[in-house]
């Protein structure tokens, strides 16, 4: 018999500026999503089927993720990133708390990156973003950013396709994820404080175990 056969396309790139009015810092959460719906993550993610699944190579340890965490999200990468080294390009414990700073040691606007945080309850999570993180005045990214967590299996939310609010960062907030005022992921400008809701962008379960939470430890990796 012969096996089924599924074909992947890749989502297109978007690069769109949030309307005025949504810019709101986020407040409450949706109702949580129901099994069939897209972008619904009722159980632990499962590595996606890739011809050549991606290895997550990191040039120097991580104090966020273990060993075993690092080879469980390497898959969730696009294949086009298959052992290509990572590179720490921002910590907290090396160079402060500071999103300025985050912004500045971030890489080339085209090289994706991957943001690591650890709550002070011990919580792991974070997302891929297709492109640098930096300051901006809109919204960027494509479909291939998502956002995960270990809660403690790992949990991968990619994108619903509702609307293209990747990413946006200014001075003052990090954003990760958005739709009618609620965010996937956001973080203050101190990198003390940040929290996580449903966003229509990822359709996520809250990446924390509450909905604001304080930052222990952050870091930012970007391709050597």
């Amino acid at each position: 018999m012969r096996g089924l056969q599924v074909r992947y396309h890749l989502l297109p790139d978007q690069d769109e500026e949030l309307p005025l009015g949504c810019e709101e810092p986020p407040v409450g959460c949706e109702e949580p999503a129901r099994e069939g719906q897209l972008g619904w993550e009722g159980a632990p993610a499962a590595a996606p089927a890739l011809e050549e699944p991606c290895r997550l190579v990191l040039s120097t340890p991580s104090n966020i993720l273990q060993d075993r965490e690092i080879h469980e999200l390497g898959p969730h990468l696009p294949s086009r990133l298959t052992q290509q080294p990572w590179r720490l390009q921002y910590s907290t414990r090396r160079d402060g708390f500071s999103l300025r700073t985050l912004y500045r040691r971030g890489g080339q606007p085209g090289s994706p990156a991957l943001l690591l945080i650890r709550d002070t309850e011990a919580q792991a999570f974070g997302a891929f973003s297709s492109s640098a993180i930096r300051c901006s005045s809109g919204f960027y990214g494509s479909g291939e950013t998502f956002l995960f967590s270990f809660s403690p299996e790992l949990k991968v939310f990619r994108w619903t396709g509702r609307n293209d609010f990747f990413v946006k960062g200014d001075v003052d907030l990090l954003m990760v994820g958005g739709g009618s005022g609620r965010f996937g992921l956001w973080l203050d400008g101190d990198l003390h404080r940040g929290g996580s809701c449903r966003c229509e962008t990822f359709h996520n379960e809250t990446l924390s175990s509450r909905e604001e939470f304080c930052v222990q430890d952050l870091e930012l990796w970007g391709l050597a």
